[in-house]
């Protein structure tokens, strides 16, 4: 390697703003720990794992089961 490296004509890469955002999302924590132990095991961060699972279902159409119970107050 170098010791330095001329950056004068260097430029941004253009693609850079597309590839990832950044956002806010709220987990529980068995959800963030599950996620942490895989990370441990496989060697790949807990965030990646959790963009991966979510960009799988996204490419398969898988849509979550929810169902939710009606409360008993409901008619």
């Amino acid at each position: 390697m170098r010791k330095a490296y001329d950056f004068t004509n260097s430029r941004p890469n253009p693609f850079a703003s597309r590839l990832k955002r950044a956002v806010t999302i709220r987990l529980d924590e068995a959800t963030i720990a599950y996620f942490q132990e895989l990370a441990e095991e496989t060697g790949i961060g807990y965030q990646t794992l959790i963009n991966s699972y979510l960009k799988d279902c996204a490419a398969t159409g898988r849509r979550p089961s929810v169902r939710w119970a009606k409360s008993k107050g409901a008619a």
